[in-house]
């Protein structure tokens, strides 16, 4: 069975059968928390339903997986009766059949060509209520939705080789339908084009097993689309950053042997393959990527590089830049230490082994490659790997302004420094504006992205799936705070999240995280004063564990209660008004709690 490393690799190898059984047959203790998936299809899930159980069990160790199906032949009915609250996360798996029987071997419809308007037209209503029953569903349940993976029967007028008029209308039912689909935010759908490459179409049907048992699919392709499936229930955070080399990697040539007129990135120099890699890295840094640049160069010659006009990555695009005679993990770990993330949340690209391989010494746990500069095919697999490594769900309006929040928050920085001797004066003049709102179960990715990702301001480490997120609004005690930060030196976009219920005047914080950026604001300070006027609180008790890297939150606390922070510590509306420094923040928002 691979792991989960394997997984976040991209791996393809398909699990057995025999290794899927023993996993999911495996014990696990009664006291886990529990998974409870359905798997929706129209088909005897079968085998299916083994490889399923067996992925997400490595995704999900130290969880009990428990994962019930429905009834055959009633794809849209199992979505319609399902009970929102008995499950956590929704699996749908379509084949031609569920959208007419006609279209599936076991039910002998008849395959006139008179019919096939009738069949084309019953698919399209089918497909209809398949959406208004998804749409339904995936508000309160996150659900991942796989499109038919099998061929259509050949039942067409025309020749294997031409498309018909009627199979092309019932390939746009599915197109028309997936895309509406893909504007639901608690909605992911496999990518067709992944598993083409995964498992070959005429590999995927097993007629034999469809006629005897209602299964239709072969071992390998019931492994792949349950690799896949999984891996979207799992829905693992991606990477944070990538640093990159310049010479031979972002371009091609040596900028301080050939100077800034001689480095290529194009078709007619032979160099195409690295201006496509400028471009990925340009969709990465529109998509909130940080991308860095670590050289030994010349500073002044890649200050020149990067005011070429035909630069696919626009220096706006690149922060910070190392370019020196320094060894490359020195810049690696100043690159670090600006963006404030670990090692294991960045790439490093390099065309040379030797300096990957000195980075990879000094970092161990982060992704070091060689950048194939002369294979053509390697640098698109690389695009591939790197989209595997940093794609993410959706993009959000926090996406576009964290590499300038970074910029401004090193401007922050070197402003409160020169100003140590009179902080407050620094705070006050900084023209802050804090806007609490109440974070949703769905469509709000920024919140639940930083409750799981954020690791040194976070209150206990807990990270939450995205069936928990969503239980947790279900409470009617509980509320969930977005905070969102700007002031004179820009905005900083959501920057704090806090979670918790609230009765009899006691707040209870479950979760409580603050985005690194928003160091040293007194952010913090704001938060707990909006908790006991906005809530009323009398008092508020921290559902608090110590982390190998939630120190700053360990600080905080220990400065703000006297003593060092433990489990279940409890601050009053009279301690922390004692304690509280001035505060200088506007507060604006209404949150409903």
């Amino acid at each position: 069975m691979r792991s989960a490393s394997d997984r976040e690799g991209g791996c393809s190898q398909h699990v057995k059968l025999i290794d899927a059984l023993q996993l999911a047959r495996g014990a696990v203790a009664q006291t886990a928390p529990e998974s409870r998936i359905f798997l929706a299809c129209g088909f005897t899930p079968l085998h299916l339903q083994t490889f399923l159980t067996a992925e997400l069990r490595v995704l999900f160790p130290d969880r009990r997986i428990s994962v019930k199906t429905g009834l055959f032949g009633d794809l849209c009915g199992n979505i319609e009766r399902l009970e929102r609250d008995a499950i956590d996360s929704l699996i749908v798996v379509m084949e031609w059949g569920d959208l007419d029987p006609r279209l599936a071997i076991r039910t002998l419809g008849g395959w006139q060509a008179s019919l096939m308007p009738d069949i084309v037209e019953s698919a399209a209503r089918t497909a209809t209520r398949l959406q208004n029953g998804l749409l339904g569903i995936s508000r309160p349940v996150p659900t991942v939705v796989c499109m038919p993976t099998l061929p259509l029967p050949p039942m067409f007028s025309t020749s294997p080789n031409q498309a018909g008029s009627a199979e092309i209308q019932l390939r746009h039912t599915v197109a028309s339908l997936t895309e509406s689909l893909s504007h639901e935010p608690n909605l992911r759908i496999a990518n067709g084009q992944y598993l083409d490459e995964v498992s070959p179409l005429g590999g995927r049907y097993d007629v034999k097993s469809d006629v005897l048992s209602g299964f239709p699919y072969s071992l390998p392709h019931a492994s792949a689309v349950a690799e896949v499936l999984s891996r979207l229930v799992h829905n693992r955070p991606p990477r944070k950053g990538l640093i990159t080399d310049l010479d031979d990697t972002l371009w091609s040539g040596i900028v301080g042997e050939d100077g800034v007129d001689g480095i290529s990135w194009h078709l007619d120099r032979h160099s195409l393959m690295h201006g496509l890699y400028q471009q990925f890295l340009a969709s990465l840094a529109g998509a909130g990527l940080l991308i860095g640049v670590a050289s030994k160069n010349d500073s002044a010659m890649v200050e020149r590089a990067f005011t070429r006009g035909d630069l696919l990555l626009s220096k706006n695009d690149v922060f910070p830049i190392e370019a020196h005679w320094a060894p490359k993990s020195e810049s690696v770990r100043r690159i670090l230490k600006t963006w404030n993330v670990g090692a294991d949340s960045v790439v490093f690209i390099d065309d040379s082994p030797m300096e990957v391989a000195e980075v990879k010494a000094a970092f161990p746990e982060m992704e070091c490659t060689v950048f194939p500069r002369s294979d053509y095919q390697d640098v698109w697999n690389l695009l591939k790997h790197l989209r595997e490594l940093f794609g993410k769900p959706a993009l959000t309006s926090d996406d576009a302004i964290r590499l300038r929040s970074i910029r401004e928050a090193g401007a922050w920085r070197d402003a409160s420094q020169s100003a140590e001797s009179a902080p407050e004066e620094f705070l006050k003049a900084a023209e802050a504006r804090i806007l609490f709102e109440t974070a949703k179960p769905v469509g709000d990715g920024r919140a639940f992205e930083l409750v799981n990702k954020t690791n040194q301001f976070n209150l206990n480490g807990k990270r939450f799936s995205e069936s928990e997120w969503s239980n947790f609004f279900r409470d009617p005690d509980a509320f969930v705070l977005a905070v969102s930060y700007k002031d004179k030196f820009g905005p900083l976009g959501k920057i704090a999240v806090i979670m918790g219920t609230n009765h009899n005047r006691v707040v209870r914080i479950n979760g409580w995280v603050m985005s690194c950026r928003a160091f040293s604001r007194r952010i913090e300070h704001q938060c707990l004063n909006y908790l006991f006027g906005t809530l009323g609180a009398d008092e508020i008790v921290f559902e608090y564990q110590s982390t190998p890297r939630n120190g700053p939150l360990q600080e905080f606390f220990a400065e703000l209660l006297g003593e060092t922070p433990k489990e279940g510590m409890r601050l009053s509306r009279e301690q922390f008004a004692a304690r509280v420094p001035p505060l200088f923040h506007g507060v604006e928002g209404t949150v409903h709690v």
